[in-house]
């Protein structure tokens, strides 16, 4: 099992189908676990997903549309009832605080999870951590919504080839990792950017409900993995645009000129019955690998450049 991927636990918008739950994403990401939208609904795909309470370090909250926070309640209870005891952290735009308090306490129940409350006030940087950092990006729909946007930071892979023909070994490399120079004992200064080369760091992206706006760019821009709603196809891009959404051709045009490499389109309206439709709007448009998201669905981080 990769250490970094997206399990999918809904994919339809506003209404649920016979096939597709509403919204929800889990981002395992090494020992980190996001939980994105999690629509109603959310707590039982959990359970068909093989995702535990114990995965979840936050939850990221777009917006508060009923398909992207209504599975708030089950999930947050269930973290309590499965006596999950470390704290978890809840992103969510500022103007929903009140839709969130609401969500958080919709019925009675023992709280035993330190839930702490996370509202988002502006754009820029929200959290930092062993994952990196994680952003959110303000977008264009008819509440408040944000993006989120994952970054790794950029750092450096050792050449063993290159640390044996010095010498170095051990301990040593540990030390000139982290201090990036290295006395050897000959006297010769040994820099870290002599054995080693750049390794850039990875990237997701979380786009939910928005039309086509700077923001949507800002979060897509480089991304390994970005997750991007295409509520509708091009024919119905009045629509789209009217009720600030997505088309599967707009998603793939954000994708490739952003460097996307891998997309994840998702958030079908009920009106289309063929998903390959989907697929192959998104493909007329982006080379890159397109995946048209399924309930249940693990979609693997790509492996590093």
């Amino acid at each position: 099992m990769s250490n970094r991927e997206l399990v999918v636990l809904g994919t339809a918008s506003q209404a649920p189908t016979r096939s597709r739950n509403h919204n929800g994403y889990l981002l395992r990401w090494d020992g980190t676990g996001f939980l994105f939208d999690p629509g109603e609904g959310a707590q039982r795909q959990m359970i068909h997903a093989g995702v535990s309470a114990h995965d979840i370090d936050r939850i990221c909250i777009s917006h508060f549309h009923g398909d992207h926070c209504l599975g708030v309640p089950g999930v947050v209870q269930r973290l309590s009832l499965d006596r999950l005891r470390r704290p978890v952290h809840a992103h969510f735009p500022a103007g929903g605080a009140g839709f969130f308090r609401n969500l958080r306490y919709a019925s009675a129940f023992d709280e035993v999870v330190d839930l702490q409350e996370r509202p988002i006030e502006q754009e820029g940087t929200i959290a930092t951590g062993p994952f990196g950092r994680l952003e959110a990006v303000r977008l264009d729909h008819r509440i408040e919504t944000f993006g989120y946007r994952l970054v790794e930071p950029d750092s450096r892979r050792m050449a063993p080839e290159r640390l044996a023909e010095l010498g170095v070994r051990g301990a040593a490399i540990g030390k000139l990792q982290r201090e990036r120079t290295l006395r050897l004992d000959s006297g010769r200064l040994v820099a870290l950017e002599e054995v080693s080369e750049p390794r850039p760091g990875q990237r997701f992206g979380f786009v939910m409900d928005t039309r086509l706006c700077d923001g949507v760019f800002t979060v897509a821009d480089g991304a390994d993995l970005l997750v991007i709603e295409s509520t509708f196809l091009d024919e119905d891009a009045r629509l789209a645009d009217e009720y600030r959404h997505l088309t599967a051709a707009q998603a793939a045009r954000v994708a490739a000129e952003c460097g996307v490499r891998c997309l994840v389109l998702t958030h079908f309206s009920q009106r289309y019955s063929d998903p390959q439709r989907f697929h192959d709007e998104a493909a007329a448009v982006f080379d890159g690998t397109v995946v048209v998201a399924e309930d249940l669905q693990r979609v693997p981080v790509p492996r590093r450049r």
